[in-house]
């Protein structure tokens, strides 16, 4: 079992912490200090020996951050944890604060008088992220420190040390040594004479290697600096390397100890390439200290990476047909047994892994499973633990967004149910919801469009009854690498064109506070879109291909809201997850499949 539940961080234990962070900034003359939901690598996920903030406030968001003066403490987080921070922190001793409403610099202006110093550990944060901030901040000094909760966090956690293994060629389409040509080509052509690569996924894709340091996702904890002649300094532990990995790399690749990663940034030819938007400010100290002249991009493997080749979509369209059976048994027996009112929310999941697990392909799960039964639902990310686990009663809805993790790649879904009989009040929202799924799977557009041109399509249906959601509509997804995945997605903020060969969620969604939230979700990659009669051939149109094949609960759905186009796709869906997971299914769960699968 990948997923655990017991309860790792507790409210209770916020305002001693707090407190010796208060006495530590004293020792240290800091007026204040940032904690972030951060590492080095800047990753969503992080490991319990980076979880600081979650440490000090029981705050487990994957975004946000606390600033801590003498006498405030405020955690910073968006929409999607609102319900959640007010669940998991004392709020007597630390106050949610609602971002990106209201902004660190103008708080800090607020809470400080000029002259003030706030501390930050220049390895967690990127320089855009300071810059802002210190601009906002008015007459208030950000200034680089050690790390005060490390100073005072006497029982953290050891680092990872999980081994390095090859991905194989077969799934990364493309060898290692091809992508570091091609690499090095792009940064020659950008002017620079070396990247310095920050972001595992990266260097894991680069390298095709796979590691397990990071809950969930499948990269190696590693700095990198790759030369424009394709060769690459690699930073990280070298007891997680064997003989077989290590030959794999070959002579062009050397492994070095990851502590000596800073130093070697002071001897770099320049200009050095390094993205302002992941590489820590600490990169950007040691190479200004050291006089080396940079040059601002974005990491040059990001863009190639999310563009999948052959073998990567092949492999994802693989693991895909063997998540959608497992999701499909799963769902039968969710439909059977939850009816009985003997599950609880823990039950749900621990029984969805199992499924998975019944492939004998599963490597780990892509996320901790989220699971809300009820008024659960609404919080949009939420981790059932011991304590907050609850029974999944008759006559609610429950939303499972779950994924896993195979060789040959990564699935992301969500789906959300009636358990027994359909609550009336969820109809409509649930079928707001899907209208605006629909809207993304059907939608067509001009190369050149980002993410942002398309939001719209599927908030449209909710916006028409005055609802929303307070979260993206879809994310880059990795082949066999991160179910979150830069650079492009689907949100009201993102520029980054959409391109061929990308894979991203669509997942809209709807949260009634203390009653119960809907979300659905399927991955879908960009293609090229099939040629209509009459359009204008100077104009090439872009589409999205599904990729999940997972029947939708049509008792939620509110048929007279749906558009003829919106019911004729549902039911090609449909047809469509009949064909391709129901030769693979047990009798029982066939015959289940053709009733959740009946034309509506």
């Amino acid at each position: 079992m990948f997923q655990e539940f017991s309860a790792k961080t507790s409210p209770e234990f916020g305002a001693a912490r707090l407190a010796a962070l208060r006495a530590e900034l004293a020792k240290v003359g800091l007026d204040a200090f940032i904690v972030p939901r951060a590492d080095a690598w800047q990753g969503e996920y992080v490991t319990e020996a980076d979880a600081r903030l979650a440490w000090l406030t029981g705050f487990t968001g994957s975004a946000g951050f606390c600033i801590v003066t003498q006498d405030r403490a405020g955690v910073f987080v968006d929409g999607r944890y609102r319900v959640q921070v007010r669940a998991e922190v004392d709020l007597e001793a630390f106050t949610p604060v609602d971002w990106p409403e209201t902004l660190p610099g103008p708080w800090l202006a607020q809470c400080l008088p000029a002259g003030s110093k706030v501390g930050f550990d220049p390895w967690l944060h990127t320089r855009r992220e300071i810059e802002a901030i210190a601009t906002a901040a008015q007459d208030i000094a950000l200034v680089a420190s050690p790390n005060l909760v490390d100073a005072i966090w006497t029982d953290r956690p050891a680092p990872a040390a999980a081994p390095v293994r090859l991905h194989p060629i077969e799934f990364a389409g493309e060898s290692a040594a091809a992508k570091r040509a091609r690499i090095g080509d792009e940064i020659a052509r950008l002017g620079a004479v070396c990247a310095v690569l920050t972001l595992p996924d990266s260097i894991s894709w680069l390298l095709n290697i796979r590691g397990a340091d990071v809950p969930r996702n499948p990269v190696v904890q590693s700095f990198a600096i790759l030369h424009d002649t394709g060769r690459v300094a690699l930073f990280a532990d070298p007891a997680k390397f064997g003989a077989e990995v290590l030959a794999a790399l070959g002579p062009d690749v050397e492994l070095l100890p990851i502590g000596t990663f800073a130093e070697a940034l002071e001897d770099l030819a320049e200009p050095v390439l390094v993205d302002p938007a992941s590489a820590p400010l600490a990169v950007w100290q040691a190479l200004d200290a050291a006089g080396v002249a940079t040059l601002a991009g974005a990491d040059p493997c990001i863009l190639p990476k999310a563009r999948k080749n052959p073998a990567e979509i092949a492999g994802m369209e693989a693991a895909h047909l063997r998540d959608g059976v497992a999701m499909t048994e799963f769902l039968c027996w969710l439909d059977r047994e939850g009816s009985q009112g003997h599950l609880t929310e823990i039950d749900v999941v621990t029984a969805l892994e199992g499924f998975r697990a019944e492939t004998n392909a599963l490597l780990d799960i892509s996320f901790d499973t989220i699971c809300g039964a009820g008024e659960h639902g609404a919080i949009v990310h939420y981790r059932v633990n011991e304590k907050t686990n609850r029974p999944v009663r008759p006559g609610e809805i429950l939303l499972v967004d779950s994924g896993a993790q195979y060789i040959d790649g990564t699935t992301d879904i969500t789906r959300t149910v009636a358990i027994g009989p359909v609550p009336e009040a969820a109809k409509e929202p649930f079928t707001r919801v899907l209208r605006g799924m629909i809207a993304i799977e059907r939608a067509r557009w001009p190369r050149g469009l980002a993410g942002r041109d398309l939001d719209a399509l599927a908030r449209a249906p909710l916006w028409e009854a005055g609802l929303d959601y307070d979260h993206g509509t879809g994310h880059g997804v990795g082949a066999a690498l991160c179910v979150h995945e830069g650079p492009a997605r689907i949100s009201r903020i993102s520029e980054i064109p959409l391109e061929p060969g990308m894979i991203l969620s669509d997942e809209p969604g709807y949260y009634r506070e203390g009653a119960f939230g809907i979300r659905l979700e399927n991955l879908v990659l960009i293609g090229e879109a099939p040629e209509l009669p009459g359009a204008d051939p100077q104009r090439r149109m872009l589409a999205f291909r599904n990729l999940t094949w997972v029947p939708f609960d049509t008792r939620l759905i509110s048929v007279e809201l749906l558009s003829r186009a919106e019911r004729d796709w549902l039911n090609a869906y449909h047809a469509e997850v009949l064909a391709r997971i129901g030769p693979h299914l047990r009798p029982a769960t066939q015959d289940w499949l053709n009733t959740a699968c009946a034309p509506v």
